[in-house]
């Protein structure tokens, strides 16, 4: 297997870029893609983004979450350096918990066109509660429409034992 060629990556401008310009607000023209090199294959990426940060739209408070987004790719995939300046450009962007975690999945089907993909954030608690909406997306018309209907009338049945909020 070779690496990848110049039109490969020709996309990918800001990976090694020492002068990135960080987004003050909600931009979702930050995101870049590659080609999947295997799309003969299912399989799972995942992000986890253990800082990731927004704004009450009401109170302005900020809000901290970890985020997990995993997605089967299909023929194109979202650029890692990339998908981190968009998640921060949402720092000072006033949405609720679960508006944000939908408008990420949202962003990224219409950026990559995955066969699968969710996002599942973990807010920890303000008010004494904390939130942790979860959303999923899953290609009609193929085997994993149905996967990500049973992931979601499956998901968090058994839930982790929180220990640290």
């Amino acid at each position: 297997m070779t690496g990848r060629t110049k039109e490969e990556t020709n996309g990918v401008t800001l990976l090694g870029n020492q002068h990135t310009q960080y987004p003050n607000d909600y931009d979702p023209k930050v995101l870049e893609t590659f080609v999947n090199k295997h799309p003969d294959h299912d399989y799972f990426v995942k992000f986890n983004c253990p800082e990731f940060t927004s704004l009450c739209p009401i109170t302005g408070q900020p809000d901290f979450a970890a985020l997990y987004i995993s997605y089967v790719p299909d023929e194109i995939m979202v650029e890692s350096k990339s998908l981190k300046l968009y998640l921060f450009s949402f720092r000072n962007h006033g949405d609720f918990h679960e508006d944000c975690v939908n408008i990420i999945m949202n962003d990224l089907i219409e950026l990559m066109h995955p066969r699968y993909i969710e996002v599942w954030g973990k807010f920890l608690p303000r008010g004494g509660i904390s939130i942790d909406p979860y959303c999923n997306y899953g290609m009609p018309g193929t085997k994993w429409e149905q996967v990500a209907w049973e992931r979601l009338t499956h998901h968090d049945l058994y839930p982790e034992t929180v220990r640290n909020r």
